[in-house]
């Protein structure tokens, strides 16, 4: 991943500014509605007040002698019928008979007010047609031009103030940020918190802090402990083996013994790969990838043998039908390890009738109708110490199965079908290996004959 792709799409700082940039937008628009409503607002109020005092004057004129007087006011005019208004205001009235303001053709304005003089006089209307003295409207492109240069003002203050205030309250979210983004599982910062200030953020640096020396902490002992354990338990078995070695070269050895040390040295040489495999399990280290696939049949017939213990007294069939051809590209050891925990499983609870182990399609089958699991439980089945009731296993297993599983890349599927427990794992499991995974034996990964879960 490149500098570009691990760069925030959108920074905080950004859109803090853009944050302050909105706010001063809206307000400014806000302000330039409100200023321009006013300013209508008050222009208005004064031809209202203006006709109210020359209608007040009219009423008082007819109430003398029952004739309207000429308007004190050059622009107004009193009309005893409507039909005789102007021709464009008319035309605005017909439409919004109840409104007091009007606008006209060419530029012209109207404000009209009712004159009723007590009954049984006959009314009358005061038409003001104020556009020579209308004071907002000749000014009101240069006040919008104001109060748009006002605007865009205010918004760059703002983007400034916003950016000033951005890069001082994020400045130490970014360095923290960056600090993080240069940590790998093998280079892990030290000291984050230092320099950070007594707030939010310093509280979230501590807290990094602490988790990523814990985190150290407990890789150190999983370290230690992988090493110590790849010493302390290859030495003894390497030791057994060479005994067994070394006693098979005596002459007078009998038969039983020969057989007896060969299975031996057979089961010392499972458990070092044993520990191999759950020792690479333990490390980040990609898998080793097998030179070809091996055959499937003669690891099955192994792992039967070895795990018939578990059908001791019980009237249990076995039946393998898998042809000599299959193969399967796994390490020896890992396939070891598999069919061990998956098979023991299998024979283990089954108390009577057949296990099925076969091939169906491109998976191998290994089908039993003993003891149920309940659908509840067979979700969890992967999970360490999960086990069904009455197992005499740790719930180990099929842990161990499900890692391997994803180390290297096996379908593995749990099914019941027709009242049988159906295990299957894809033969073709690992056919796209990652890339830059090992290429080597198949000796590298070995097996564990876990107790069955």
């Amino acid at each position: 991943m490149n500098a570009a792709e691990k760069r925030p799409r959108r920074r905080l700082r950004n859109r803090l500014m853009l944050a302050f940039a909105g706010f001063a937008l809206s307000v400014a628009a806000l302000f330039g509605l409100y200023a321009v409503s006013f300013m209508y607002a008050t222009e208005d109020a004064f031809f209202d007040s203006m006709l109210e005092q020359e209608a007040a004057a009219q009423l008082r004129r007819h109430a003398l002698d029952g004739r309207w007087a000429e308007p004190q006011q050059a622009f107004m005019r009193v009309y005893t019928d409507p039909a005789q208004f102007p021709s464009d205001l008319v035309a605005a009235r017909r439409s919004e008979p109840w409104r007091s303001e009007f606008a006209g053709r060419d530029g012209r304005h109207y404000h009209v007010k009712a004159l009723r003089p007590p009954a049984p006089a006959t009314g009358a209307w005061l038409v003001a047609e104020v556009s020579r003295q209308l004071v907002v409207r000749p000014m009101r492109d240069r006040v919008l031009q104001w109060l748009g240069w006002s605007a865009l003002a205010v918004v760059g203050l703002a983007m400034a103030l916003g950016a000033w205030l951005a890069r001082r309250s994020t400045a130490p979210l970014s360095r923290l940020a960056a600090l993080v983004d240069t940590m790998s599982p093998n280079r892990w910062p030290q000291r984050i918190a230092a320099g950070f200030p007594d707030d939010e953020v310093g509280v979230l640096a501590r807290g990094l802090e602490a988790m990523t020396q814990r985190t150290q902490s407990f890789i150190d002992r999983e370290q230690a402990f992988t090493r110590d354990a790849s010493h302390e338990l290859r030495t003894p078995l390497a030791v057994i083996r060479s005994a067994g070695e070394r006693l098979l070269a005596e002459p007078a050895l009998s038969a039983a013994g020969r057989a007896q040390l060969l299975h031996l040295r057979q089961s010392a040489w499972q458990l070092e790969q044993t520990v191999a495999t759950l020792l690479t399990l333990a490390r980040e280290a990609p898998p080793v990838r097998p030179d070809a696939p091996i055959a499937l049949l003669p690891v099955l017939e192994r792992v039967v043998i070895e795990q018939a213990v578990w059908l001791d007294g019980k009237p249990v069939e076995v039946e393998v039908e898998v042809p000599a051809e299959a193969r399967i590209d796994l390490p020896q050891p890992v396939l070891h390890i598999l069919l061990s925990n998956l098979i023991g499983n299998a024979f283990a609870h089954t108390d009577s009738g057949t296990v099925e182990i076969g091939l169906a399609g491109e998976r191998l089958r290994i089908a039993n109708r003993g003891r149920p699991i309940p659908a509840e439980l067979r979700e969890h089945l992967h999970e360490p110490f999960r086990k069904r009731e009455g197992s005499a296993g740790l719930g180990l297993g099929l842990a161990i199965v499900q890692r391997l599983c994803e180390r290297y890349r096996v379908d593995l599927r749990l099914d019941e079908e027709a009242g049988a427990m159906v295990v299957s794992l894809a033969l073709a499991g690992v056919a796209a290996w990652p890339e830059g995974w090992a290429e080597g034996s198949p000796g590298t990964a070995p097996e564990a004959s876990a107790r069955p879960d």
